[in-house]
């Protein structure tokens, strides 16, 4: 419960009920031997799992899959959930003593976790772009479940951060011809900034090798099924929680051949599973976080004390937001 003679107490973000959070303090227990006790710096709001939670539409058949590492409490309501953390380590292993680190975990000030969840950042990553860096292993699982091979022609649909990111490393694939598909023309900035095209659904190219679903909206399943051409994959890696989903399988979907696959982090992707662990994943996120092209995703900030108050606004009504950052200290 101490740390030599001082209280370790923490204050957090609990959804109390469906639509409304709360800050709840609680006492820590002392770090152990193989345990890092962390100061928050910035965390992130996932506007799409975390605005499920916030809403309480947890499908209960899924209550124990959805689980997030050091969640606590149940769905629907009370719970602590969260996954997009950076934090300093404040006492632990000598190496890791100063070093910010990326965890999943919850929003909190102050908290104890294996040394091993906290993955060092590098140094080469700023503290901001560092949180997103789970979005980014999202990024990365749906590009080993797509497996877009060099020259293909690949369209991501849904302008979210996941969708961004997903289409700035499918860009990198050689030879990569790359369209990213939004129904906000405002997006279009944010696509020219990572190097890939920008369309609105209705100008969409279609005739595609692969195409990444990430809007989180039905609407978006069925313009994937559309610009699929013969034989191609479609990647859903949306996730509609209790929300039912028509999806549009008449038509060409049978004599085109296509291709329908799930994309969900909580697992690795089969093509790579055998030999990456999640850590191993992480990892590799945070690496390719150093380019300071992904900056433009971060689009704002608010302080951790007035979350009662933001997390609504950024769940329920995110106007043009991307991701924002919850701050634990002022500069």
């Amino acid at each position: 419960m101490t740390d030599g003679d001082i209280e370790l107490r923490a204050t957090a973000f609990w959804t109390v009920v469906p639509g409304r959070g709360e800050l709840r303090r609680s006492v820590l227990s002392s770090p152990g031997p193989g345990d890092v006790l962390v100061r928050a710096l910035v965390s992130a709001v996932s506007r799409g799992t975390e605005s499920l939670v916030f809403q309480g539409r947890v499908p209960p058949e899924l209550a124990g899959t959805m689980r997030c590492p050091f969640q606590e409490g149940d769905f629907p309501a009370p719970v602590k959930y969260g996954y997009c953390m950076v934090g300093e380590v404040q006492a632990g292993p000598e190496h890791l003593i100063g070093r910010r680190v990326f965890c999943l975990h919850p929003h909190q000030d102050l908290f104890v976790v294996p040394a091993d969840m906290a993955v060092p950042i590098p140094e080469a990553v700023p503290t901001d772009r560092a949180a997103l860096a789970a979005n980014m292993e999202t990024a990365v699982n749906i590009l080993w479940d797509a497996l877009p091979p060099v020259g293909a022609r690949i369209v991501v649909i849904g302008a979210g951060v996941v969708g961004c990111l997903t289409a700035w490393l499918a860009g990198r694939v050689p030879g990569a011809r790359v369209e990213l598909i939004d129904v906000n023309p405002a997006r279009k900035a944010v696509a020219d900034a990572l190097g890939v095209r920008f369309a609105l659904p209705e100008e969409a190219t279609g005739d595609c090798d692969i195409v990444i679903h990430a809007s989180g909206n039905p609407a978006g399943l069925t313009t994937a099924l559309a610009l699929a051409g013969f034989e191609a994959t479609i990647v859903e890696a949306s996730w509609y929680g209790t929300r039912p989903v028509a999806a549009p399988l008449g038509a060409a979907f049978h004599p085109r051949r296509l291709r329908l696959v799930s994309s969900q982090v909580g697992s690795v992707a089969p093509s790579m599973r055998s030999r990456w662990s999640y850590r191993d994943r992480l990892g590799l996120a945070l690496d390719l976080l150093e380019d300071s092209r992904l900056d433009i995703l971060l689009t704002g900030s608010s302080m951790f004390a007035d979350l009662t108050d933001v997390f609504p606004r950024l769940t329920l009504h995110p106007g043009d937001e991307l991701c924002h950052l919850i701050r634990y200290h002022r500069a």
